[in-house]
């Protein structure tokens, strides 16, 4: 049933009275006869119905006889000699007036007619006060917000009303001991009043002093879950948080993580996936009670870098490939490695190769997980004898790694000075120039020991250097990369620009090369260089402390 214009909606003693007996009247027109409810398309029962029969009823019985405004239609007016001017049922809420004319004036106001010629029919009263009283007020200042569970505290029953005050009409009755929410807490003078609203969502006002708060009920068990025991890493996932018993389900939780740099929480019980590992997540309440769940992060493998891309060996040479997974923090960091020409140089399950005979083979390095690849080509040459390729002792050699050189003096003359051959030796930079006699040699130049054929094979002088080209003639018997811990840009000196670079890489602004990574992990610890290796950098260049170079 439809009653949009309150027609037959008088109040009464009974609870929501007015509500009732306007619904009556939609029904069956509070057992008006045939032919009326027929003029006025009783029932109700559609809104087109209650609309369109509500405003028949309007015209007919108000505005057609000069009740044509609202003021006129709700309130008994008497004229000047006494008599009564109109006569129906009037309202009784005295709020009505400013209520009603607000709203219209804002939809003249929303519908741009304010400026429109209006006729006003306002009644004069005898003993009107000369100034304007102030509207009936229920002030923001008067409440304060609440959200808390009261019940009735009366012997009989406590009525609700739409307003603060007996004045206001009750629009139900609710009896001892019945719970509902206090929404606003009036904190006005003299009589308080707050607003509640029932179990069945009806919105009222009730006197204070009738009123109890609910005991809190206290929090007993906490039970954390999700579904499932793994999260990835950078994922984010939402606990369940079940509180028992379900009465308590309002109160204070707090959640905290073992180890936030595995996993945080924020206090919705949002979870997200920080690093690798175990954490405990924990929620607790006021009074102590807790409930807790432990989860790990899964990091999927990203990337996958190898020490080197080619590699010349001697028969009966072994090398220890070092292959580096990322991020540091994978959960699962291991590497197959197999090669492809078994003959040539085979790799154990720790990636060490060993060279078997002359030839050429792909040394592949794969993940378990994510199924990343890397090769590294071998050349695997005869093994040359002692006599005809030396080093000095000073040197430090791993694979095709040599370090060990008087950081003070890398020019190519004072490097050839530490290799007894009697082959060729050509040095070239990082980016495969080659370097004259006077240049300096540093991180990630290659020296090359190199066998021309154009040569005589008696030559004498050993270490004399041919400064033409490597032709296509020329073989190169062995290759080593020059590692000067400290450089870190391969000019072949330790300076600020080293301090420079490295601090780039370490902030994840510009990677740098695994050679060059090598060279700014001063500790040789093996790892990721630190702001500790930036500090004995620094404290090189100052002279306060001088990298060892072996």
């Amino acid at each position: 049933m439809y009653n949009f214009y309150n027609i037959g909606a008088t109040s009464s003693s009974e609870p929501m009275g007015a509500i009732i007996n306007g619904l009556k009247y939609a029904r069956d027109g509070n057992g008006a006869s045939e032919a009326t409810k027929t003029k006025y398309l009783i029932p109700w029962n559609t809104k087109e119905r209650a609309i369109t029969g509500g405003a028949i009823f309007i015209g007919s019985s108000y505005i057609n006889i000069g009740q044509d405004t609202i003021y006129l239609q709700k309130f008994h007016v008497v004229d000047n000699r006494g008599g009564e001017l109109f006569w129906h049922q009037y309202m009784t809420n005295v709020l009505a007036p400013y209520s009603e004319s607000n709203s219209i004036y804002k939809g003249y106001l929303n519908s741009n007619l304010l400026d429109t010629d209006m006729n006003f029919v306002i009644p004069i009263y005898n003993n009107m006060p000369e100034l304007p009283c102030k509207r009936p007020s229920i002030l923001d200042k008067d409440y304060v917000e609440d959200n808390t569970k009261v019940y009735a505290d009366v012997t009989t029953t406590l009525n609700i009303r739409t307003g603060p005050s007996t004045s206001y009409e009750t629009i139900t009755t609710v009896t001892n001991k019945d719970i509902m929410t206090r929404i606003e807490k009036g904190i006005q003078n003299g009589e308080l009043w707050d607003r509640v609203v029932l179990e069945n969502g009806i919105v009222g006002y009730a006197f204070q002093n009738y009123l109890k708060e609910v005991p809190q009920a206290q929090v007993e068990k906490i039970n954390l879950s999700l579904d499932k025991e793994t999260i990835n890493k950078n994922e984010s996932a939402k606990l369940t948080i079940d509180i028992q018993p379900e009465e308590a389900k309002d109160q204070k939780i707090t959640f905290s993580s073992s180890d936030s740099s595995i996993i945080s929480v924020d206090q919705e019980g949002n979870i997200f996936g920080v690093s690798s590992g175990n954490a405990t997540i924990t929620a607790k309440a006021e009074n102590g009670v807790s409930g807790n769940i432990t989860l790990n992060v899964y990091s999927k493998v990203e990337d996958l870098k190898l020490d080197i891309d080619n590699l010349i060996m001697q028969e009966t040479e072994t090398y220890n490939l070092i292959a580096t997974v990322y991020p540091e923090d994978a959960s699962n960091k291991k590497v197959i490695f197999n090669s492809s020409n078994k003959d040539v140089a085979i790799v154990n399950e720790k990636g060490q190769i060993t060279a078997l005979k002359k030839g050429t083979t792909k040394i592949t390095a794969t993940t378990e997980d994510s199924n990343i690849q890397k090769e590294v080509n071998i050349n695997v040459i005869e093994k040359i004898p002692e006599d005809e390729l030396k080093f000095n002792e000073k040197l430090n050699i791993k694979g095709n790694i040599i370090s060990g050189f008087n950081h003070s003096d890398m020019s190519v003359n004072n490097i050839k000075g530490y290799i007894y051959t009697i082959y060729e030796v050509q040095i070239e930079n990082y980016k495969g120039e080659k370097l004259e006699d006077n240049q300096l040699v540093g991180t990630g130049s290659k020296i090359k020991i190199i066998k021309n054929t154009k040569s005589n094979d008696n030559q004498e002088n050993s270490n004399q250097i041919d400064n033409n080209t490597v032709d296509n003639k020329a073989d190169i018997l062995a290759e080593y990369t020059v590692l000067l811990y400290g450089d870190i840009n391969g000019d072949g000196k330790i300076n600020s620009v080293d301090l420079l670079v490295l601090q780039r890489d370490i902030l994840e602004i510009q990677e740098v090369d695994e050679i060059f990574k090598k060279a700014g992990n001063i500790n040789k610890n093996g790892k990721k260089p630190t702001s500790v290796d930036l500090l004995l950098i620094q404290r090189h260049i100052l002279g306060l402390q001088i990298i060892i170079q072996s």
